[in-house]
């Protein structure tokens, strides 16, 4: 059966299985053995959603479906009003001991279920303009007093960021000068603001002294303005943030002193969590077993280890998935074959549903797999590229075309990742099944 879904979101899914990336939405039409863990994160968004905070830490190897379950997350995450930030760790890019840079990232990727990222600007003006409905709610000023509107919500301003402006004093004076900027129709100055807000650096300093704010963001000023961004994020009808930290397991592979510093920035934040610094924050991590388990990894930090510590049995069936650290058990050639199902019913031809049965899914799902060494956990990627490029296209398009005649399982290298090729027989690479 074709899932209930618009036309644009089943293309949008589509295409980003076909160019071999995970979908940045959809992905509840898709989800295979997400089940076992439906009730424990809907009692985790709840906890947040009530003005608590969450930790959770997420372990798979390769393929297991890392990002696709926190993308699945974060749009369990959106329907309950909350924004959503995925952000990928990286040695250059996003080094984790940094956490002005990780703040950066995770505005730059800020969403919500209304707004694709960055969120930034819709989030202050929904802000602004909830001040003003909370003003006018209260009976005490008309909205056709514009000056007396304007002291208003002024005040009541202050009200909300008067804890706020105790430890970061600079995100407040910056959210004031953002209010008048944008009241005033100074766009270009509101614009620099919202980008100082947000950790850019080298905002303008004609737009700083606006503000009255100096210099660039650094590392211990990045939790600060974490929690101002979930004060405006409440005030705003947002009432928290899905904040991913994803392929953590990069750390394994920088130097041991930015290692050492981003495995004690983590424990640090953590911690800060579970004390309640970051009310409305669900912070999730990702990495591969040898991150959890591993010398280079999370033991490399006893504190932390034993922050994340989680007793996995043999059995993944009794899993406890409320615990600090949950596995994603990965694939089978069963579960590879009902999420090509999915897939296909999502696709959404007549052509496709008729010509290409449940079983030659099944038999490409078992051809992948074995070209891949039998590694079932390396498969789903380049499995649904296969699938939707060279065979539902093609039966969609060419009325004679039959699969099980005319289309051959061939790799080529470049289109292979790393481990990929690695699982892969080097002499099965460009021959045909």
């Amino acid at each position: 059966m074709t899932p209930d879904i618009s036309a644009r979101r089943r293309r949008d899914v589509i295409d980003a299985l076909r160019r071999g990336a995970v979908p940045m939405n959809g992905l509840d039409v898709l989800a295979v053995g997400l089940d076992r863990f439906t009730a424990a994160t809907d009692d985790d968004l709840d906890r947040v959603v009530g003005g608590g905070s969450v930790f959770k830490a997420v372990r798979g190897e390769y393929g297991a479906g890392k990002t696709f379950f926190t993308r699945w997350l974060a749009e369990r995450a959106k329907r309950r009003g909350l924004a959503a930030s995925e952000v990928q760790v990286s040695e250059t890019e996003t080094p984790l001991h940094r956490m002005e840079t990780v703040y950066r990232r995770l505005v730059e990727r800020l969403g919500t279920e209304q707004f694709v990222p960055s969120a930034i600007r819709p989030i202050l003006d929904g802000w602004i303009f909830t001040l003003e409905e909370d003003v006018l709610g209260a009976g005490e000023v008309t909205e056709d007093d514009a000056e007396a509107l304007d002291r208003a919500v002024g005040a009541l301003m202050e009200r909300r960021l008067s804890e706020i402006s105790r430890s970061a004093p600079g995100f407040s004076a910056a959210l004031r000068a953002y209010r008048t900027s944008a009241a005033t129709g100074d766009h270009a100055t509101a614009e620099g603001l919202a980008a100082w807000i947000g950790g850019q650096p080298h905002v303008a300093a004609a737009v700083r002294r606006v503000a009255g704010v100096k210099g660039d963001l650094d590392h211990f000023q990045a939790l600060n303005f974490l929690q101002g961004l979930l004060t405006v994020l409440r005030d705003s009808g947002h009432p928290g943030l899905l904040l991913v930290l994803d392929e953590v397991e990069t750390l394994q592979r920088v130097r041991s002193d930015a290692r050492d510093k981003a495995l004690n920035a983590l424990r640090q934040l953590v911690d800060e969590v579970h004390a309640g610094r970051f009310p409305g924050l669900y912070l999730v991590i990702t990495g591969t077993p040898a991150f959890f388990d591993g010398p280079q990894g999370v033991q490399r930090l006893a504190p932390l280890a034993q922050r994340l510590a989680t007793d996995f049995g043999s059995d993944a069936r009794w899993d406890n998935p409320r615990a600090v650290q949950v596995r994603l058990p990965g694939f089978t050639i069963d579960t590879l074959t009902e999420l090509g199902i999915k897939v296909r019913d999502l696709y959404g031809s007549s052509q496709v549903s008729a010509r290409v049965d449940d079983a030659y899914i099944g038999e490409l799902a078992r051809a992948v797999t074995g070209r891949l060494g039998g590694q079932v956990g390396v498969a789903p990627r380049i499995y649904l590229k296969k699938l939707i490029a060279d065979v539902f296209d093609r039966v969609d398009q060419y009325p004679d075309f039959d699969p099980r005649l005319h289309y051959g399982l061939t790799f080529q290298m470049g289109e292979l990742t790393e481990v990929e090729h690695n699982a892969a027989f080097a002499d099965d690479i460009d021959l045909p099944l």
